[in-house]
């Protein structure tokens, strides 16, 4: 049962390394701001700043990078609802145009 349990903890740790590394080759932006956490953490050890504030930097920077991390699903997510909109609207469209449509030619026909 152990080795079961190291092997899924394997499996996983291979996973989120996976995404990890799909993350920093195509979001630029945590590319970015990946290296400006680095030269934070850098410029805390220069300054010598206090334990606590360390802990709270990096608590911040995590929370960035975390949130940054969550992105690309937010934008897969808006992409797949935007095409769900489009088709409602366009079934709408099509709908509206068989109930409008005789009676638009009903009027049509009364003037000319």
């Amino acid at each position: 049962m152990k080795g079961v349990k190291n092997n899924k903890f394997k499996a996983s740790f291979k996973c989120a390394t996976r995404g990890l590394q799909y993350v920093i080759r195509n979001e630029r932006n945590f590319r970015i701001e990946l290296v400006v956490a680095i030269f934070i953490v850098f410029l805390s050890i220069i300054f010598g700043i206090k334990i606590w504030e360390f802990i709270i930097v990096v608590f911040l920077i995590t929370g960035v990078l975390v949130t940054e991390l969550m992105n690309p699903f937010a934008r897969l997510i808006k992409d797949i609802t935007a095409g769900v909109v489009l088709i409602s609207a366009l079934v709408s469209f099509l709908v509206g145009l068989l109930i409008f449509l005789p009676y638009i030619f009903n009027l049509l026909n009364f003037y000319f």
